[in-house]
Parts: C-alpha cells; structure tokens; sequence
C-alpha cells in the first residue's frame, strides 16, 4: 500500500515538481495551499503519512501549520519535515519545539528529498 504525503505550499511551481517526484517514487500525494486549507484537510479526514511544509506562506504559516497538527488527533507521532528558503536558526528551533521532525533548505534535489523520506517514514 502506498503512503500519503501532504504537501503544503503557497507556491504552485513547489507544489507540481514536489507531487511529480513523489508520485514518481510511489507515494499519493495531497496538496494545500496555506495551512489553513491544510488544517482543512487534515480534519475533513486525510491521514498522511508524512507531511511536508513550507515555512512561509500567507493565511497560516509553516510554524503555525505544524502547531494547529499537532493538535489534531491522530497527527501527534505523524512526521513533519519543513521544506523552506528559511535558514534561521530561530525558525527552525521553534519548528522543531513545535514538532517538526527535520528542517530542509529550497532547493532540495528530488534524490535527496526522497532519502530525507526514507529516514523519517518507516516502510517508505
């Protein structure tokens, strides 16, 4: 059976190559645009496997986004990698506080992504 990802991304060019490589390795892929819509998502009944975000975006951002899943049930041990430009240390400290499980700076190659996968979700 293949694993879920959510993508969440305000940037529809992420959005497309991101659901291509992963839809390449295997995995169903949801999109959303904000964390609003994500959170949306999340509670009208999709169950990812592993979600990755963005950090800024506009309505709900990544560290917000990561906050709100964490809160939901179900989500609390679901892995969350953070795919952003955002290099801060601040950031990514509080993502991590919050319940990120990894920090990845854009751009991130497809290879590399999918290694990043491969650690965080068991059987991917």
């Amino acid at each position: 059976m293949s694993k879920t990802i959510l993508v969440v991304d305000d940037s529809a060019t992420m959005v497309m190559s991101l659901k291509a490589s992963l839809e390449m390795a295997g995995f169903k892929v949801e999109t959303a645009n904000d964390g609003v819509q994500a959170v949306g998502k999340l509670k009208s009944g999709v169950k990812p496997d592993l979600i990755i975000t963005d950090i800024n975006m506009p309505n709900m951002g990544g560290i917000d986004f990561i906050r709100a899943a964490r809160g939901l049930p179900g989500l609390r041990f679901t892995p969350i990698l953070a795919l952003t430009t955002e290099s801060q240390q601040a950031k990514r400290d509080e993502a991590k506080k919050l319940g990120a499980t990894g920090w990845l700076v854009k751009p991130v190659g497809g290879a590399d992504l999918l290694k990043v996968i491969k650690q965080v979700l068991p059987g991917a």
